[in-house]
């Protein structure tokens, strides 16, 4: 088996922890809906971790939880120890809609982040400039988000992003809008790039394959109301390339997750999810 799956116990090491998050939205006008149930992870710094489930079960809410926008209804989610109360710098989200500025340069765009905290222009310029040339935009510094192809906005957004050097880099779907032979190219390039940076990542997905490649571990998460159901260390080594997706090993870790996550999608249709 590509995979070991086990309860996990939360330990002190861990720069992650959420632990028992629950959380409903209350709407005025119909009934209220828990999104999360008494969810609980561990993340180790470092480690590049992604989450897969069914449509609306909660991976998204989640990501927005550990940056701070929303504030569970119980349980609590601490970031190196320290309970996490609002968004901080050192926490970043890239999503999956762009969310360029388009009246701003792609430099400008990397650089907005920064200009926010009052980082002075010579060293905004000089850390956008590294960051660009990093996720392969050199040269295009000047262009603007309409003469971008997808691939090209989602690499701005990654490193606008890492422009203001977060230590938690969370991925809401970044590459679910690209075609395939960009989406495939933008994962080597992420894997690329945070064996450059070392940070610690957590990556939303609906793709068993982009999970497996990526991953060092896997949540797969129940039905809405998200719980944990299962957490799977994928044991490939690294560096990888695109390969190694065509080995026996690879096919059977993509296996386990769907072994472990087709319950799931079962019973989010059986109750209209």
């Amino acid at each position: 088996m590509g995979w070991v799956s086990k309860n996990w116990t939360l330990m002190s090491s861990s720069f992650i922890q959420a632990r028992n998050v629950t959380l409903s939205f209350k709407p005025k006008s119909r009934e209220p809906v828990t999104a999360l149930n008494n969810f609980t992870i561990e993340v180790t710094k470092g480690e590049f971790v992604s989450i897969v489930g069914p449509s609306g079960c909660g991976k998204s809410t989640f990501l927005n939880v550990v940056l701070g926008l929303i504030k569970p209804d119980t349980g609590e989610i601490r970031l190196n120890g320290t309970p996490i109360k609002g968004p901080g710098q050192e926490r970043a989200m890239v999503f999956q809609e762009f969310g360029l500025l388009p009246w701003r340069t792609v430099a400008a765009n990397v650089e907005l982040g920064l200009e926010l905290k009052g980082v002075p222009a010579a060293e905004r310029v000089n850390r956008a400039t590294a960051l660009i040339r990093l996720v392969g935009l050199a040269g295009f510094e000047r262009h603007y988000p309409h003469e971008l192809s997808g691939g090209m906005k989602q690499r701005v957004g990654l490193a606008r992003a890492l422009a203001t050097e977060p230590e938690v880099l969370l991925m809401d779907e970044p590459f679910a809008a690209l075609d395939a032979q960009t989406r495939d190219l933008m994962q080597a390039e992420l894997l690329q790039i945070w064996e450059r940076t070392q940070k610690t990542v957590l990556f939303v997905t609906h793709s068993i394959e982009e999970a497996a490649y990526l991953s060092d571990r896997v949540i797969v998460m129940t039905a809405r109301p998200g719980r944990t159901k299962s957490i799977l260390k994928v044991n490939l080594p690294r560096p990888r390339d695109y390969e190694m997706r065509l080995c026996a090993q690879f096919n059977d870790i993509k296996a386990d997750i769907w072994n472990t996550l087709k319950d799931e999608l079962s019973a989010r249709s059986l109750d209209g999810h």
